[in-house]
């Protein structure tokens, strides 16, 4: 099992998870079934462009650091989804897709303000992890509205 080496492996981690995001909600956007989880999807993208930025920003600063003790036990893998999006996915398995990236982007962003001593850093992915947390509850209920009730 692959562990992160550095501090830069895990921001590039975490920035390729956020474009996978981008890329996954825009997915998701031009196939929603309504225009009202069209435009959720297409939100949704803007706000991983956003996270991505906020951790670009947090690389370039080099303002960040990570307990060495706790860097060793942080796994890549314990933070992926291994499902990918087909064409032909039906909505029922998208929204499911969709709760479980956002909660594995939610653990790696609380794992990592755990692991910073630096409060800015700490409330940063904390805020992230917030805003993950947010997404995954709006599937949540669209599953809930959608298929739960269909079935």
């Amino acid at each position: 099992m692959k562990e992160f080496k550095s501090v830069d492996d895990i921001l590039d981690f975490a920035m390729n998870s956020e474009q996978e995001a981008v890329d996954f909600y825009n997915h998701l956007a031009e196939n929603a079934q309504n225009e009202e989880m069209q435009k959720i999807f297409n939100q949704f993208a803007q706000e991983e462009i956003s996270h991505k930025a906020k951790i670009r920003k947090i690389k370039e600063e080099g303002t960040y650091e990570l307990s060495r003790e706790k860097l060793r036990n942080l796994k890549v893998s314990d933070y992926m989804v291994n499902v990918k999006p087909t064409p032909d996915m039906n909505y029922q398995d998208a929204l499911v897709l969709a709760m479980n990236k956002e909660k594995a982007a939610f653990r790696l962003y609380m794992d990592l303000a755990e692991q910073t001593q630096q409060q800015e850093m700490k409330d940063l992915f904390l805020a992230l992890a917030q805003e993950e947390s947010k997404h995954k509850l709006r599937f949540e209920l669209e599953y809930d509205e959608y298929v739960l009730r269909e079935n």
